[in-house]
């Protein structure tokens, strides 16, 4: 049955590549004649009108959520796609359409154990929004101890999505492989570790109970804040597959026109966007990294202060400790143009290999930031020059970490967020104080002292340990030191072997040169005319290949 599922699965991939033309976009002659041969049929097809990101775009669409949440997540990967792709899959909408309310109630009495009656006094049957993952129904929930009904909204994940993204994740690696070994870039684009990044982050949002812990970590970051309000999950209403969290009421930020209806400070709106974003990388390490417009509302109760609202936390970044450090270093050096420092934090941090020159990719930097500083500082994008910065750097062989490629994604959307909401925004004079600030307080003694009590414990617990492995490395070090001595002397006689080796295959052509002149030249020399000049050369000859043979 499985069989008959992935055929009639991979039948309906091909029909769709070749509504679309997409065998087009590939270089046939680096397919196996097999392959070649079955797509000459497609030429005889009029080709495809549109572009190609289009075209990707529109097959993704008619594939269904699974390829819809692969379009999503490859347009967040703009180091890896050429940039017309990257932005046309960045037109991904996540409608897709709803499954019925019965199996939504059926889903929901399963999880629980009890009557969907019985958990709310109100759920309504026609859901709110539908996505590729999972679908949201409003209702109303009565806790104890609580005089009225809390107004809440339903996650619930789609039923079969777990079979269906194992069947289309298996088909995909099939593809990445393909892709691979035989399109152009195939080896840059490493389409295996996307598809498998791919099938770990959609794994992750099948899963309510980790999106609930997401969002109560990120809620409690921002509680004594009024930048930021995330709703409050409850935790008893929550499974693998279901999520009930407080329903929130806010204007979309994507609606400009309602924002400026309610006098919303448009400017103050768009620096506290940016502050919430340093705030999250910076101060907490736990960063919203789906901040496309969907999943951001604005409470507009207080027009000179508006408060941020987010949801759907199943995405989360961090970074640690010494990527931040060298990330804010990185941004304050750019800014101040000091690209020297850019390289050398690049390569003491890893992110390019120690062999790359320094002096090299300094200059690399300066020629791509250059021309992005004679613009006015208003104008400059942060997530440009990363953007610009991976790209340079990944001809230095620089692998990009995930997290820094997501971080530039979510800088660049809320970025472009905040200059929608006022075009004025000057992104660098919001952030360049954060920054600033934050290195400023994370290097003061106060807080080094305060690391290091945060530590203490544990530096106590092997404190008795100390001696012993001090010896131990003493001991270690002594026998490396022995070890690297015996790798040299060894050297040192492979060398000399090799020396000899050269000098006995000189002299043994040297007698196999002489065995040849006499054969070839003896007969014309007089003083030879008394010797047995074969048997000469077949002893000479002999010599040098003994002496080769057996030296």
């Amino acid at each position: 049955m499985a069989l008959i599922q992935n055929c009639k699965r991979t039948a309906r991939i091909l029909r769709v590549a070749a509504r679309y033309r997409l065998d087009a976009l590939i270089d046939k002659q680096r397919l196996p004649w097999g392959f070649r041969v079955l797509l000459a049929p497609l030429a005889l097809l009029p080709n495809h009108k549109a572009a190609r990101g289009e075209r990707i775009r529109l097959a993704l669409q008619d594939l269904g959520p699974v390829f819809i949440k692969l379009g999503q997540m490859l347009s967040t990967r703009p180091d890896l796609l050429a940039d017309d792709i990257a932005a046309s899959l960045n037109q991904l909408q996540d409608q897709v359409e709803p499954f019925a309310s019965d199996q939504a109630v059926a889903i929901v009495e399963r999880a629980f154990g009890r009557p969907v009656t019985d958990l709310f006094t109100r759920f309504d049957s026609v859901p709110l929004a539908s996505a590729s993952i999972a679908q949201v129904h409003s209702a109303e929930l009565r806790l104890t101890g609580q005089d009225q009904p809390l107004d809440v909204v339903v996650k619930i994940v789609r039923p079969g999505i777990e079979r269906l993204i194992e069947q289309d994740t298996d088909l995909m690696f099939s593809l990445a492989r393909m892709i691979k070994r035989y399109a152009p870039d195939g080896e840059r684009l490493k389409p295996v570790e996307v598809v498998s990044d791919y099938r770990d982050v959609i794994y992750d949002e099948l899963n309510m109970q980790l999106e609930a812990a997401n969002t109560s970590q990120l809620r409690r970051n921002f509680l004594d804040s009024d930048l930021l309000y995330v709703p409050e999950v409850y935790w008893d209403y929550v499974r693998s597959n279901v999520l009930v969290m407080e329903r929130i009421y806010g204007v979309p930020i994507c609606n400009i026109d309602e924002l400026h209806a309610a006098k919303v400070n448009m400017k103050e709106l768009a620096e506290r966007g940016v502050e919430i974003f340093f705030s999250q990388v910076f101060r907490d390490s736990f960063f919203h990294a789906d901040m496309h417009p969907g999943n951001i509302f604005v409470n507009v109760s207080n027009p000179d202060k508006p408060q941020y609202i987010g949801i759907d936390c199943a995405i989360i970044g961090s970074l640690d400790d010494d990527d931040l450090y060298y990330l804010a270093r990185n941004l304050l050096a750019i800014f101040q143009r000091d690209y020297r420092t850019v390289a050398e934090m690049h390569v003491e941090s890893g992110w390019v290999p120690e062999h790359v020159r320094a002096g090299d990719f300094e200059s690399a930097i300066r020629s791509v930031c250059e021309p992005i500083f004679e613009k006015p500082l208003a104008e400059i994008s942060f997530g440009q020059i990363l953007l610009y910065l991976f790209t340079v750097a990944r001809r230095f062989e620089m692998s990009v970490q995930p997290n820094l490629v997501l971080l530039e994604k979510t800088l660049l959307a809320v970025e472009g967020l905040g200059r929608q909401l006022y075009p004025q925004l000057d992104l660098w004079q919001t952030a360049q104080p954060f920054l600033e600030d934050w290195m400023a307080k994370r290097y003061a003694p106060a807080q080094v002292l305060q690391r290091m009590q945060k530590q203490a414990p544990t530096l106590l617990q092997h404190l008795p340990q100390l001696p012993e492995l001090l010896i131990d490395n003493l001991k270690s070090s002594a026998a490396l030191r022995e070890s690297a001595q015996q790798q040299q002397r060894q050297l040192q006689l492979i060398e000399e072997q090799g020396r000899r080796r050269e000098r006995r295959q000189k002299l043994a052509a040297g007698m196999l040169l002489v065995a040849g002149a006499l054969l070839l030249f003896g007969p014309q020399m007089p003083v030879f005319a008394d010797v047995d000049l074969r048997t000469s050369a077949a002893i000479v000859g002999g010599l040098g290949v003994a002496w080769l043979l057996l030296g």
